[in-house]
């Protein structure tokens, strides 16, 4: 995750770098320790969320083993119109799909990465259980480790996974899988004077509304009208709104173990409402 508001774009507060190269036309984001893959499956999620009347996405310019050179995009102040442009156009990017649940951009095998923390992808082909297993679990075990996430809070959680395994018709009527962006806090939204571009993505397919939840979960601008131009274009299924926090519990959690203990707080006051 490239950071909620403690982090700098691109997520210096997780152990990334974003530095400007001597040419003002792109920047430079270095990780001098990266895993293998942490650049190569960034890349290919960024190409991969490249869909014809889609939102547009950055376009890399190279990737190395420790940097990702990318364009520099001035950005403008948002507008109810490009709001507007960007629901009709995420519509169109989640309606390109992906194989299955937990699928990897096209052109990668294997995990992929959240910030600095592994983002399992593995295949699943119902929802609720399948994000229980792989968006919450692992980050939960994580959080409580750390002490970020109490073991009274841990428990209250462990309950939603419970219920997500038992009843997953929880999270609504089954859909065929998103092609998801997987990180879109406001940070990764950039508007420019072309239009919104999508930077930093955590890709891979999943369910529409996780990227939605994420949308609402650190107040993008103009979100009203981002969210009823997405619904216009393509229908939100019954109760969609009821279930933004349930969606929310991943990036809070992975939040807690990047993060502390407040956003550990705040994924089990969410978490009590599924309880």
């Amino acid at each position: 995750m490239s950071g909620g508001p403690e982090a700098a774009a691109g997520g210096e507060g997780a152990g990334e770098l974003l530095r400007l190269a001597d040419d003002p036309d792109v920047f430079v984001k270095r990780r001098v320790d990266a895993p293998p893959g942490f650049f190569a499956v960034e890349a290919a999620g960024l190409r991969w969320l490249q869909v014809p009347g889609g939102v547009r996405v950055v376009e890399p310019v190279s990737v190395e083993a420790e940097a990702l050179v990318l364009p520099r995009l001035p950005e403008v102040l948002p507008t109810p119109e490009a709001a507007d442009d960007l629901g009709r156009r995420l519509a169109v990017t989640h309606a390109a799909g992906a194989p299955q649940l937990g699928s990897p951009p096209a052109g990668w095998d294997g995990d992929g990465f959240i910030g600095p923390l592994v983002l399992p992808m593995r295949p699943g082909t119902d929802w609720a259980p399948w994000y229980a297993e792989h968006r919450l679990l692992p980050y939960l075990r994580r959080a409580h480790d750390t002490g970020a996430v109490t073991a009274d809070g841990s428990a209250t959680i462990g309950r939603v996974l419970d219920r997500l395994v038992a009843d997953p018709g929880v999270a609504g009527e089954p859909e065929p899988p998103a092609r998801l962006h997987g990180d879109l806090w406001n940070g990764n939204v950039l508007w420019t004077a072309g239009g919104v571009v999508l930077v930093d993505p955590a890709a891979h397919g999943g369910h529409r509304e996780t990227d939605l939840a994420m949308l609402a979960l650190f107040d993008l601008p103009h979100l009203q009208r981002v969210l009823a131009a997405y619904d216009d274009a393509a229908p939100l299924q019954p109760g969609w709104q009821d279930r933004v926090g349930l969606h929310q519990l991943h990036p809070l959690l992975v939040h807690a173990v990047l993060f502390g203990g407040g956003y550990g707080a705040q994924a089990v006051e969410v978490a009590g409402r599924w309880a």
